[in-house]
């Protein structure tokens, strides 16, 4: 049926919204299926189910793409944004949203895109310099005073690390320098945040501001496109002399970037870079109590072995008669194995066979009598130094109720018990009021 306006010309046909999309797929896929396309992958993404996601673009246009599960398992190498490829598959619509989609069903390379390339001739002409060697690379400070962050105050990536360094090392100060992280301005304002937070950490920052020993140049995930800025070399450069340290975490785990292989050390995600950043304050104050644990128990060691030297010496100034009475025996000890010596030789000399050597009895006699005699000399100069000679001539020997020596006046108090040994005897005593101080 046929409708006629004023003019008689027919009316349009009116479609609804789902026929219409059909109508449109059903004409593209015998317009141009199967097809073949040739662009550079941008915005490539898997799901959980396998599926592939991303556009083809070129200078011009854009087509959204899907690449499902089957197909997707047939590829041979790793889609990435920037990637120039060719793909076949089959055009139509997206009915439930109404847009142009093609449905990839293989994918070759076909030679890397633009952007790839730029990335890849300056990471090689950089690589060549010895701008990403590893001896240039700064171990990062165990316990910074202060952490520099380079990022746009707008990215979800400062409340990542604002969230992380809040939580593990809420004592260290943080020192933001805002610049954009996309766009043809951001690789300068990235230059100007690095030589900002540059000046703080050598000292020429402004006044008040804290000391800095770290800098995080951190970034959400995007395409290539999106990152873009940490792909330029005066950023690159900007990294490697920067005066302390710099984390890179730009990106997702599978993004790499120019400013990465820069900096000192890459961390996947700008969570990651805080976390790498400094140890959690819980782990250092664990670390002090082992270490006072550790100390505590040194200081007890070495008073217990001071007291078992003071307690030897004590028991030893309480009894000094008992090192010469141990003198004494061992003396009489060494006296007896002379005479036996002595006595097993003349038995010998006595035995038959032994006529040309009877003539030594007196020679060993006579050995053995000044032998005798230096022992009977020493043995007098021992008895000389028995404390109880000492005590016969008058002397007493005053100990404490502890039995320590008392040999200072200043060591007594008015009515303070003393044992006061004598040649014959032990008496107490009390020390009077007046007691001569």
């Amino acid at each position: 049926m046929s409708f006629s306006t004023d003019d008689g010309a027919a009316a349009p046909r009116v479609w609804p919204v789902g026929a219409l999309c059909r109508a449109a797929a059903d004409a593209l896929d015998a317009r141009f299926n199967p097809v073949a396309v040739r662009g550079e992958v941008t915005g490539f993404s898997r799901a959980a189910s396998g599926h592939c996601y991303f556009s083809l673009k070129d200078a011009v246009g854009q087509l959204r793409c899907a690449m499902f599960r089957r197909a997707a398992g047939l590829l041979d190498f790793p889609p990435r944004d920037g990637e120039l490829v060719e793909v076949r598959g089959r055009l139509g619509v997206y009915e439930a949203r109404g847009d142009l989609q093609l449905v990839v069903e293989s994918m070759t390379r076909a030679g890397q895109g633009a952007l790839f390339e730029q990335f890849l001739r300056l990471k090689a002409r950089l690589e060549a310099e010895g701008l990403f060697d590893a001896v240039h690379k700064r171990a990062l400070p165990v316990l910074p005073r202060g952490i520099g962050v380079v990022t746009s105050p707008q990215a979800a990536a400062l409340h990542d690390v604002a969230t992380a360094l809040a939580r593990r090392v809420p004592h260290i100060p943080v020192v933001i320098a805002p610049a954009s992280v996309q766009g043809a301005g951001a690789p300068a304002e990235l230059v100007r945040a690095l030589g900002a937070l540059g000046a703080v950490a050598a000292g020429r920052g402004p006044a008040g501001a804290p000391p800095i020993d770290l800098v995080l140049l951190v970034r959400g995930g995007g395409s290539i496109e999106d990152l873009w800025a940490f792909n330029d070399e005066q950023v690159a450069r900007a990294i490697r002399t920067c005066p302390v340290p710099v984390v890179a975490g730009v990106g997702h785990e599978t993004d790499f970037t120019i400013a990465d292989f820069a900096a000192d050390l890459r961390a996947p995600t700008p969570t990651a870079a805080a976390e790498l950043a400094a140890q959690p304050r819980g782990v250092w104050l664990g670390a002090l109590d082992q270490l006072g644990d550790q100390l505590q128990g040194a200081v007890r060691e070495v008073l217990d072995r001071q007291a078992q030297r003071l307690d030897l010496a004590a028991s030893r100034l309480g009894r000094p008669s008992a090192r010469a009475a141990q003198q004494q025996l061992r003396l009489a000890r060494a006296a007896q194995r002379l005479r036996h010596a002595v006595h097993l030789r003349m038995e010998r000399l006595r035995q038959p066979g032994a006529e040309a050597a009877r003539a030594l009895p007196r020679a060993m006699q006579q050995r053995s009598d000044r032998a005798g005699d230096r022992l009977s000399r020493v043995e007098l100069r021992l008895r000389l130094l028995d404390p109880k000679l000492v005590l016969e001539r008058g002397y007493a020997w005053l100990a404490d109720e502890h039995g320590v020596p008392v040999t200072r006046a200043a060591q007594t108090h008015a009515g303070q018990a003393l044992r006061a040994t004598l040649a014959d005897g032990v008496v107490d005593v009390r020390v009077s009021p007046d007691n001569g101080r």
